[in-house]
């Protein structure tokens, strides 16, 4: 079973968070929502959410892939995890899935350095951020995937369950919560 970290902070995104998290379940991945700021999280509009774990409870653990949701100051808070950067770091340098969405690919990513040598998309007005932006939906670049923001959020984790679990499973997901591939 492929299995994936979905890392979260205060004022996260939670149309993205949510979206991810519900569709990977659904395609049969083990998902650890795991927490930079306890875990309790008021998301960026008020959404309260309580996370699995905090992260330090994790970093042992190997992951399939690692995501960061996007939203503000949220990706901040991933952005300035020293943990977190770690995992990301490890994770981008074993060639394992990295994914961000919205402001995580600028924010989180493209300020590791994890970017530099790839083509990504993020939120618009990050464009500047990103090295090789690229205006789509989702980029798959290596092992790295990005994405503009909450909507594209479906077409997002559907690419992450393609690339984890197949074609199959994805349009599997797609057909049960009705959204057209």
């Amino acid at each position: 079973m492929a299995n994936a970290l979905v890392v979260v902070a205060q004022g996260i995104e939670e149309m993205e968070t949510v979206i991810i998290y519900d569709l990977l379940i659904r395609a049969g991945i083990e998902v650890t929502l795991a927490s930079v700021t306890g875990r309790q999280v008021e998301a960026s509009r008020g959404l309260k959410m309580v996370a699995n774990v905090d992260l330090n409870q994790v970093i042992d653990e190997a992951f399939d892939i690692i995501i960061c949701p996007g939203g503000l100051p949220g990706a901040e808070y991933l952005r300035d995890n020293a943990l977190l950067k770690n995992l990301l770091i490890n994770q981008h340098n074993q060639q394992k899935w990295l994914a961000a969405i919205c402001a995580s690919p600028a924010v989180v990513l493209a300020h590791h350095g994890i970017l530099d040598n790839s083509q990504a998309t993020g939120y618009p007005s990050s464009e500047e951020q990103i090295p090789n932006y690229i205006d789509e939906d989702v980029v798959v670049d290596g092992h790295v995937i990005t994405s503009k923001g909450p909507g594209t959020a479906m077409v997002f984790a559907l690419k992450i369950i393609q690339l984890l679990m197949g074609e199959v499973q994805a349009k599997e997901v797609a057909a049960t919560a009705l959204i057209k591939m």
